[in-house]
């Protein structure tokens, strides 16, 4: 058996940096009702739309599945009010509606200490990145990231590995060298496809999506005083998410399933 080292940590953001989905569920329904429209999503039904990726292609596919009486055009509208619920948003975010999941500013500072690179890949915007990071990791926490992939630059949503392999080419790291640390089934996939071992953090909202493949599903990070709990997978005997952990779980016997139906891959994709 080869040694794997850990070179790399990729992050997605919504739901695995920090609790962000009840935040972006409040400003979909005030977007909906400053637009006056007869649309409210609550927790329950919230949790089944994160099937789809991307909040404008939320909104797009919920008008045209639901008998909602519109004169205009359907994707220019759902347009139209995705950019007002991103600006309430952000605007929730810098109110200080918002903290770090237990585990991830302990983790990353871990891995900077040690010169482990990181990235972003997000369905989101990149001024949402920018805003959830200024608010949770100071003026100055876009420095720890080498690369911030954002659906500015990917079009393709999750499950499509296009923001993975772009990721990747952009840290100029190998994906068996990688993990990357996701809270959604889509999530999960787009990393596995990319070829990627997965931790999966879940919450409320993804606690019964399908994790197939990922080599350990937690419900948080943890802290040394406070563990986590293994919903599936091999901890090797650890409590909390650390580096030590990161690479034993990248030197596990188990293949990673890059079988995907997302082609062509990144040189193509991401032109």
């Amino acid at each position: 058996m080869s040694y794997k080292p850990l070179t790399t940590i990729i992050f997605d953001m919504d739901g695995t940096l920090a609790n962000t989905e009840e935040i972006h569920r409040q400003a979909f329904n005030q977007a909906f009702t400053e637009f006056d429209l007869p649309i409210h999503w609550n927790a329950p039904e919230y949790a089944q739309l994160l099937s789809v990726s991307g909040g404008r292609q939320r909104i797009y596919r919920y008008l045209k599945s639901h008998s909602i009486n519109l004169r205009r055009d359907k994707r220019r509208f759902a347009r139209e009010i995705h950019q007002r619920k991103s600006e309430i948003y952000r605007e929730k975010l810098d109110a200080g509606h918002l903290i770090l999941r237990r585990g991830v500013l302990r983790l990353i500072r871990e891995a900077h200490r040690n010169n482990i690179r990181m990235g972003i890949a997000t369905s989101s915007s990149r001024s949402n990145i920018d805003t959830l990071v200024h608010n949770t990791l100071g003026i100055r926490g876009l420095d720890y990231f080498d690369s911030i992939v954002s659906c500015d630059i990917i079009s393709e949503q999750k499950p499509s590995p296009a923001v993975y392999q772009y990721a990747l080419a952009e840290l100029g790291t190998n994906p068996e060298n990688c993990i990357a640390i996701e809270d959604t089934s889509n999530g999960n996939r787009a990393a596995l496809a990319a070829g990627i071992k997965t931790v999966i953090t879940t919450h409320e909202f993804t606690l019964d999506n399908d994790f197939s493949g990922a080599s350990l599903v937690l419900d948080d990070m943890g802290e040394p005083e406070h563990h986590f709990n293994v919903l599936s997978g091999n901890s090797h005997e650890h409590h909390y998410l650390n580096l030590e952990l990161m690479k034993k779980i990248l030197q596990d016997q188990s293949p990673v399933n890059v079988q995907s139906p997302w082609f062509p891959a990144y040189a193509a994709c991401c032109k």
